[in-house]
């Protein structure tokens, strides 16, 4: 981004509205972002620009930026809707307190970050995440091609909607996760919490440790690939699975169609089904 007519704002402070509206080919390094006039939009509309070493309290203040860095910098929990329609960007080592941090935004490199936002990542496409640690409730709701690596989450309603998702050694604590969600690959990870994956297609974990009640339920193209299953009960009702699962698992209860294999089961249930259900249960030897 960085040329020879790049221009520096260097250790001052902005609280009007609008107060840097269409910068272009910028550095804005050390600044402060607060004050009593309490103005939104400070950097709305712009271009080129390297926010370095700067601190946010205002709302709205990266909305319509195209090609930017913002670096070493943080962003409280007043510095609501933070990055919006923001396109060919990176964040990286900077803490995210706002809530709805990232909507409607294209083609980011989030790394090495503090993330607790409740609705973060909405709406949002080909969005990489790494190294990082998210706090969010709703987390990448409605979005696509999305890659996490080495993240560690906490949350409740997690990637719902989401199509094309890729996780790799990452830990996930969140509830409801992967609803109705399309084309998702988990690898290497733990993903812990109740009703995880139902309504999805298309869901692939691989050499994962799975832990909550009622899990992956009415899916479809489902794959378990040397997965592990904690505390997991009434699994897989009503979904089209092909499950190789190593150790046991609590209970399974009629799936719909394919082969699960696992070294035991607690019980298999195959009652009350309101769908024809052909799924079958192999215990290895």
């Amino acid at each position: 981004m960085k040329d020879n007519n790049t221009i520096r704002i260097i250790n001052q402070s902005f609280d009007e509205e609008r107060a840097l509206y269409s910068l272009k080919d910028t550095d804005v390094v050390g600044c402060t972002f607060a004050g009593p006039a309490d103005g939104e939009s400070v950097l709305k509309e712009t271009e080129n620009i390297n926010v370095i070493d700067c601190s946010f309290s205002l709302r709205y203040p990266l909305w319509h930026v195209n090609s930017f860095s913002v670096k070493n910098s943080v962003m409280d929990e007043k510095t609501r809707a933070a990055l919006w329609y923001c396109i060919d960007g990176s964040v990286s080592n900077t803490i995210i307190n706002g809530i709805k941090a990232v909507r409607e935004c294209s083609q980011l490199i989030i790394k090495d970050c503090k993330i607790n936002s409740q609705e973060f990542g909405w709406k949002s496409s080909y969005i990489t995440v790494e190294d990082s640690e998210i706090n969010s409730e709703y987390l990448f709701l409605d979005s696509n091609n999305i890659s996490l690596k080495n993240i560690r989450m906490s949350g409740k309603y997690s990637f719902q909607y989401i199509n094309g998702l890729e996780i790799d050694d990452s830990i996930l604590d969140t509830k409801d996760a992967f609803w109705h969600s399309k084309n998702v690959t988990v690898k290497n990870s733990v993903v812990k919490g109740e009703y995880l994956g139902w309504f999805s297609e298309g869901l692939t974990l691989i050499n994962c440790r799975i832990a909550g009640t009622q899990p992956l339920c009415y899916c479809k193209d489902l794959k378990l690939i040397e997965c592990t299953m904690e505390g997991c009960d009434l699994a897989f009702e009503y979904s089209d699975v092909d499950a190789d699962v190593i150790g046991h698992i609590d209970s399974i209860k009629n799936p719909a169609s394919g082969t699960i294999k696992a070294d035991s089961v607690g019980e298999q249930i195959f009652e009350d089904a309101v769908r024809k259900c052909s799924g079958k249960i192999i215990l290895k030897q």
